[in-house]
């Protein structure tokens, strides 16, 4: 198994879907055009094959034993031949396409990545999931099939040149024959485009109604609107097979074309040949290598075909890959280094300031605002935010993100072992996991596992209860052990006694560290080293939570939903 280097892609060119794919060309020259030179090799030793039947036939025509043999044998050798270079090129037509679909995963994950919450906003969930299922395999698509375009294109230049020396009336037939049928199959190829594309939105739009569905699902069933979101997605499936039939209709039409037209063209060459051999123009091995000829041109010629259909769905492809690379981020960043030391993590527009060293709980009347303010401070929202002195909008994105992190409930789990999923750096001790499981009181979800830590995860980890998701998020924050961790209700989705067991054992989890827990709930306002009261989007009060409960009505009010 070799591997394949692709372990920095490079810079793309996004300038346009042309410049793409040419880029992706110029990454891979070698195996490229390696491809190209054993496709070509493939080709002439199928196209040579009549030539020495041929031949062949004319030595036993004339009784001449010793030339029967010798042309056997290099049909023999030809055949030979082929199979290697057959083998080869099949080799090469696989690598780059792996190379060019897996270059394409590299680049748009890794913009992905910068993207970060701007992709979403931009582009819907069908349109991501296109571009990662449909678009890259075009891509490779388009890169396999240039070999053996090029590779037909010499192949059937050759044959004409044969046929042209044997017998000028029938190159000239083939040398005329063959664009008129590339002309006639020309006009599908556009229809059938235009038909894909719009069933590759209708799909896309389909997977993000699916998404969405998926993702309410609870919800739905709570306020009796799941039925009505099954109609609509059973409406929107058909209107996607209906384009499917469409788009077949139009393939099924090519395909019988690329059939039909070389059929054609052999019948009349045949015809033409076998009168030319009743004239004596020519031999019957002649004649017998002109059937060849004709017989063979079919598999060039839908070369050609599927190599125009292939390199414009590539086309198209790139298209959609470069609206995803020239897509920026809302969020930017400079390039000054931050503190050396932890210093506060300060909000100008709400006045909320958090202390280095201490577990610091922020209650806000409004919900919004708690997620307001954790966005300004983990630098996913614009806003004159400043940590030890230094704004962080000046700060590299990547330092930001290595130095502060916010976890919030909309976090994912994904597929996989459950210990590499709540530690993806794969840096914590046994000990350390240990820890974390224990501080966010997820031992048990642990313990229930067939395998424990080595038991896989399910896409979304949709084996989990909710709160049992809650806690093992909650763990993965811990491990990643930040500078700054803001923790958005952490623990909104779990009973009171696992609540409560988790304030007790956050704050020793992380003491030293700096810790922000947005929360309304008594049970986590009351473990913290100091709380503030946000109303309106500005600080109302700070202090402890005894305290604010006494002396600020809003606060009481807020913690206990209005209750006496």
């Amino acid at each position: 198994m070799r591997s394949l280097p692709l372990a920095d892609p490079g810079v793309p060119d996004a300038r346009g879907p042309f410049h793409y794919l040419w880029w992706i060309v110029r990454g891979q020259p070698v195996p490229l055009f390696s491809g190209i030179g054993f496709a070509i090799l493939w080709w002439l030793a199928q196209a040579l094959v009549p030539a020495a039947v041929g031949r062949a036939v004319d030595s036993l025509t004339v009784q001449d034993a010793g030339g029967l043999v010798r042309w056997s044998f290099v049909v023999l050798g030809l055949g030979c031949f082929g199979a290697f270079t057959g083998v080869m090129r099949h080799r090469s037509a696989v690598y780059n396409w792996l190379c060019a679909a897996y270059r394409t995963v590299q680049v748009t994950v890794r913009q992905a990545t910068r993207l970060g919450a701007t992709l979403p906003k931009r582009l819907s969930t069908g349109e991501v999931i296109s571009v990662g299922n449909s678009d890259i395999a075009h891509i490779g698509n388009a890169l396999e099939i240039l070999s053996r375009g090029v590779g037909a294109l010499v192949a059937i230049g050759a044959v004409t040149v044969i046929m042209l020396n044997t017998s000028a009336r029938l190159g000239l037939m083939v040398l005329i024959g063959v664009p008129l049928m590339a002309a006639a199959v020309a006009p599908l190829l556009r229809p059938l485009h235009r038909r894909q594309h719009a069933q590759r939105e209708l799909q896309g739009d389909l997977a993000t109604r699916a998404g969405d569905i998926v993702a309410g699902l609870r919800v739905l069933r709570g306020i009796g609107g799941e039925q009505v979101f099954t109609e609509r997605y059973r409406e929107e499936s058909q209107r996607v097979r209906a384009a499917g039939v469409r788009v077949a209709s139009v393939d099924a039409a090519l395909e019988g074309a690329q059939l039909l037209l070389p059929g054609i063209l052999i019948a009349f060459v045949t015809w033409q040949g076998a009168h030319l051999a009743m004239d004596g123009a020519i031999t019957v091995g002649q004649l017998v290598s002109f059937y060849g000829y004709a017989l063979f041109l079919v598999g060039p010629l839908r070369t050609l075909t599927e190599s125009a259909d292939k390199i414009t769905k590539g086309h198209v492809s790139a298209r959609r890959v470069v609206r995803v690379l020239t897509l920026e981020p809302e969020i930017t960043g400079g390039t000054a280094l931050g503190p050396r030391e932890p210093g506060d993590l300060a909000d100008a527009a709400s006045g909320v300031v958090v202390r280095p060293g201490r577990l610091t709980a922020l209650a806000c009347a409004m919900p919004e605002d708690a997620i307001a303010v954790a966005d300004r401070l983990g630098r996913y929202a614009e806003g004159d935010v400043t940590y030890g002195g230094v704004p962080l909008k000046d700060m590299a994105p990547a330092e930001v993100r290595e130095r502060v992190l916010v976890a919030g409930n909309d976090a994912r789990l994904f597929s996989g072992r459950l210990r590499d999923e709540l530690d993806p750096k794969g840096t914590a001790t046994d000990d350390e996991v240990a820890d974390a499981l224990h501080a966010a009181a997820a031992e048990d979800i642990v313990e229930a596992l067939p395998d424990g830590l080595e038991s896989r995860v399910a896409e979304a980890g949709r084996e989990f209860s909710g709160g049992q998701q809650q806690r093992l998020r909650l763990v993965r924050a811990l491990l990643a052990d930040p500078e700054v961790l803001i923790l958005v209700e952490p623990t909104s989705a779990v009973d009171a006694h696992t609540e409560a067991r988790i304030a007790d054992r956050l704050a020793k989890a992380r003491a030293g560290r700096t810790t922000l827990v947005c929360a309304t709930s008594p049970l986590m306002l009351d473990r913290a080293d100091h709380v503030v009261f946000v109303k309106d989007g500005t600080v109302l009060a700070e202090g402890s939570h005894r305290t604010l409960m006494a002396t600020e009505p809003a606060y009481a009010a807020t913690v206990t939903r209005g209750e006496d």
